[in-house]
Formats: structure tokens, sequence, C-alpha cells
């Protein structure tokens, strides 16, 4: 499973002109699965995004967790765009969306059973994404 994670002061998620999901401090979490992920992937990245020391303290960084703040889940298949060869990105290594969604949705479960708030887009829209990105601190994982 692969994530891109920026730190926010606020982010969300507009579908068909309604927000659907929103978080005002803490991380924008775009989350993609492989043909190879698996539900232990998943809760493994939630692992790594709740614990991710990105938060500036006086006495050294924090994470969502430790400070309990949220997380704002999107799906994003085109994390897994192979674009090494030509101008068109191939998506062969995407995990179809009925292996995908339940997936994404155990990222999400695992985050709230860490007991971190979380917001998510909707699995398969057309989704506007907002942001307003603090640092600006963005990151790629991959587990």
């Amino acid at each position: 499973m692969r994530a891109v994670v920026t730190r926010v002061s606020s982010a969300s998620v507009t579908v068909d002109g309604q927000v659907v999901g929103s978080i005002g401090t803490g991380l924008l979490a775009l989350v993609g699965a492989g043909r190879d992920d698996d539900a232990d992937r998943a809760r493994s990245l939630a692992r790594k995004v709740h614990e991710l020391r990105v938060f500036p303290t006086g006495d050294g960084a924090r994470s969502v967790g430790d400070l309990g703040l949220a997380v704002l889940v999107v799906s994003q298949f085109t994390l897994y765009a192979d674009t090494r060869k030509g101008r068109r990105p191939s998506w062969s290594e995407a995990a179809p969306g009925e292996v995908a969604e339940p997936l994404v949705d155990e990222v999400v479960a695992e985050l709230r059973r860490r007991g971190t708030p979380v917001g998510t887009g909707v699995f398969g829209a057309r989704m506007q994404v907002a942001s307003v990105n603090e640092g600006p601190m963005t990151l790629q994982l991959e587990v």
C-alpha cells in the first residue's frame, strides 16, 4: 500500500457540490492499494500514519496519535501509476476497485480503532480535495 501524507491546518473533500469529509489540523492521506496488498498491509499503513512524528512541539516532534489530531483519508489509485514509458500512465499495478475499496476501508477502520478522528472521501467518486498545507510537509509512505 502507498500513501502520500501531507501535514495540514485544514482539508476537505467535496463530491457533487457537498462536503463529504473535512478535518482541521492533522494529516491528509491519499491512499492507494496495489495488486499484492492485503488487510495486514492496510493496518500497517494506518499504524504508520497514526505514529508518524511530523508535528513539531517544544519538546520534539509528535504524531496525530500523540496529539489527538485527525486524518482525512482519500482513496487514490493513481499512486500506482507507472510512468516509466511513454506519455500515458499505466495502472496495471493498482488493485482493482473491488480489491482496493475494502483495503482503504481497513486503513480507515484501523485509524479509528487507534482513536484517531477520521474523515473520508467517497471511493470511486470524482472528488475535489482542498487542503491548506503546513510546512509544507509532504511524505510518501509505502508498506
